[in-house]
């Protein structure tokens, strides 16, 4: 309702029972007002506005809101009381569904103000019908009414607080709603950052030096040239796959199904990089299984980005991948014969753009680990590992 401004907030199930309560006692004084009084011109007037105080309470929400109606409406209820009290006595009885009201619409100055006038006049009445004064029926209204008013403030301040204390939970909630999708985007950017790192950058690359090793050999060695070049377009072609891979968020539907798979995929990549000048050998230990897609993928990645660095950085002659697959966990090392280089240093600086950076965070990502050993002079080696099915199965 448009303009409330009271200490009590609208509640439906409250105001059918005050409205119930009102008509109850309405119909109550006025039969013993008629009974006692007659049904002369002065009863027509008490049961007309009975009437009237019981209409005007049911049906207040009928009329369109307005800023000033709540305070018409209830200051119009309390003079009509009044003039019904001061008439018929019995009708002080009514007093509570109507302060009720004043106490729901009216601000707390002045319903504390309307309430104890409305408490003077009903101890007014009560004294006249009883004819000597007694003390009980003057304190125990003013008492009674005044434990109300501070009571409902008090239920109005901790409804207040309590109020206050759900919208700032609600905006916390949205706040964290934001901040949680500023967060995702921002891991989904990371990630594709280090997909397309680790696929259409590194397949570029291997496709640029087979091409510059197919023109050095294009008159001296046309076979191997043209064997250069169809290396290259096939580099090409899985290439494509890739992107269409990372916009899909799939990995290579064979690497889940097939135990060969990876070990192939493996040696694939390391023909792709022998064309850069370096000897890349390929070993399997244990016995090859089928592990989960997400984790072969990761590896296949990871083998491609540490070949690339090795190529791009290490200035290294030979390398060798080595997957070995042991009861809880698959592993791969790439290592290399190059120049070496301090890993913490290489932290510091940001150099290496995101290679090192993106192997540790796909690994960590599906619940592995990446490790880097490395020294000035000494080559490099590239560990990651991941848990196989069967243990994550335990784990859980």
């Amino acid at each position: 309702m448009g303009g409330v401004h009271g200490i009590l907030a609208p509640a439906a199930r409250l105001d059918r029972w005050l409205l119930v309560v009102l008509i109850v006692l309405l119909a109550t004084s006025a039969a013993r007002y008629v009974e006692r009084h007659g049904l002369d011109a002065s009863g027509v007037a008490v049961l007309a506005g009975a009437l009237v105080l019981g209409l005007a309470y049911a049906t207040r929400t009928l009329v369109p809101g307005r800023t000033w109606w709540p305070t018409a409406w209830v200051t119009g209820m309390v003079v009509l009381w009044g003039a019904l009290t001061t008439v018929a006595p019995s009708f002080a009885w009514c007093a509570v569904p109507v302060a009720f009201a004043v106490l729901r619409v009216l601000p707390f100055p002045w319903a504390v103000v309307i309430v104890v006038g409305m408490t003077v006049l009903l101890t007014a009445a009560w004294q006249r019908i009883a004819g000597d004064v007694d003390p009980v029926q003057v304190a125990g209204p003013i008492g009674v009414a005044l434990l109300t008013v501070l009571a409902y403030r008090a239920l109005d301040r901790e409804s207040r607080a309590r109020q206050d204390l759900l919208d700032q939970l609600v905006e916390a909630q949205a706040e964290l709603a934001e901040e949680q999708h500023r967060t995702g985007a921002l891991a989904e950017r990371t990630r594709l950052s280090r997909e397309i790192h680790d696929s259409v950058g590194q397949g570029l690359s291997s496709i640029n030096l087979l091409l510059q090793a197919a023109e050095r050999a294009w008159d001296a060695q046309p076979s191997a040239a043209r064997e250069h070049v169809r290396t290259a377009a096939a580099t090409a072609r899985d290439g494509l796959d890739e992107v269409r891979r990372v916009v899909r968020d799939l990995a290579p539907a064979e690497l889940a199904t097939d135990a060969a798979a990876l070990p192939t995929a493996l040696r694939r990549v390391a023909d792709e990089a022998a064309p850069g000048g370096m000897q890349v050998e390929v070993r399997v230990d244990g016995s090859p299984v089928v592990v989960p897609a997400e984790v072969a993928n990761a590896l296949v990645r990871t083998a491609r980005g540490a070949l690339a660095n090795v190529r791009e950085h290490a200035g290294a002659a030979r390398v060798a991948l080595t997957l070995t697959y042991h009861l809880d966990e698959v592993v791969l090392d790439v290592r290399d014969d190059g120049r070496g280089f301090d890993p913490a240093q290489v932290r510091a600086s940001g150099t290496r753009g995101r290679g090192l950076a993106g192997l540790r965070d796909r690994a960590e990502a599906l619940g592995g680990r990446a490790d880097v050993e490395s020294a000035p002079g000494e080559g490099t080696t590239v560990s990651v590992r991941f848990p196989t099915r069967e243990q994550e199965e335990r784990n859980r």
